[in-house]
């Protein structure tokens, strides 16, 4: 049995533990608060952009843009995965690569080539410990999305895509559902998916008037389409993360706390039987004297 002054280095050391775990959770929480903001703000712009792009879509016009494609065969994919730069977000990065790793062996039995873009550090060991090239990469974005500083990695993706050196891309992240829950999600970016391009049937079809022109202007938008998607799925990651991180840190807290109450019983179990075996050996020593 270990001794009362053991048990109380534990305790300790499980204190600190505990002050360590209870500061994470309430910094997470209002990290959370904000991410969850920014993720707010820009769902309105990008449901916006996805109307006026289906509406483009649906319009009588012969311009043709290579987001807009049809792809008949797919043998070479490219991927972007959004995670986390840091752990100790429960199962948030464990649930994507999950999600991935059945992904990809589903591809490799079909016979296709995966090649990958990394946004966050997770994402990175993940896709180099299981083989997937990765072409570009960013990392430590801090706690806010910074697009110009996706712009460089993605852009990687996007350029393969337009010189047909991928057939599709695809995009990983964790799409918040609440502070409780976040679901790891695959969603297509390139080309335009056919739910990125239906809108509401109407008797008449769309028609614009393009100034400068039609390429120009669909040439800008669904650039801005691509943005606001990749801007979006980071956002909804890193609302992700700060809610895992508080849950996770929570529990932790929560966990300390118990174990702290267990040394406590045990330290008082054993601080009793200790008293209890010097009174005897006073009592004895005192009926051998008399």
């Amino acid at each position: 049995m270990p001794s009362t002054k053991e048990i109380r280095a534990k305790i300790r050391s499980v204190h600190n533990t505990r002050k360590i775990t209870k500061a994470m959770e309430m910094v997470a929480a209002s990290k959370m608060k904000k991410a969850q903001d920014r993720m707010r703000a820009a769902r309105p712009y990008g449901n916006t952009i996805r109307n006026l792009i289906g509406h483009l879509a649906d319009a009588s016009t012969e311009a043709v843009h290579p987001f807009l494609r049809k792809v008949k065969e797919v043998n070479n994919i490219g991927l972007i995965c959004v995670s986390t730069d840091k752990g100790l977000a429960g199962a948030l990065n464990t649930n994507i690569q999950r999600l991935l790793a059945h992904t990809f062996r589903d591809w490799a039995q079909e016979g296709k080539k995966v090649e990958a873009t990394a946004i966050g550090n997770k994402g990175l060991g993940f896709l180099q410990r299981v083989g997937i090239p990765v072409v570009s990469q960013v990392t430590q974005l801090g706690d806010r999305p910074n697009l110009e500083r996706l712009l460089g990695a993605i852009k990687v993706q996007i350029e393969a895509f337009q010189e047909g050196r991928v057939d599709v891309v695809y995009i990983a992240y964790s799409r918040f559902i609440n502070a409780m829950k976040q679901e790891p999600f695959i969603e297509q970016l390139l080309p335009l998916p056919k739910s990125a391009v239906e809108t509401d049937k109407h008797e008449n079809s769309w028609d614009y008037i393009y100034e400068p022109s039609a390429d120009e202007v669909l040439k800008v938008l669904l650039k801005r389409y691509v943005e606001a998607l990749i801007y979006q799925a980071v956002a909804e990651n890193m609302a992700s993360e700060q809610s895992a991180r508080m849950v996770a840190m929570k529990a932790a807290s929560d966990n300390a706390k118990k174990l702290i109450d267990d040394l406590e019983l045990v330290y008082n179990k054993t601080r009793q039987a200790g008293i209890t075996k010097e009174i005897t050996e006073i009592v004895g020593g005192a009926a051998a004297v008399s």
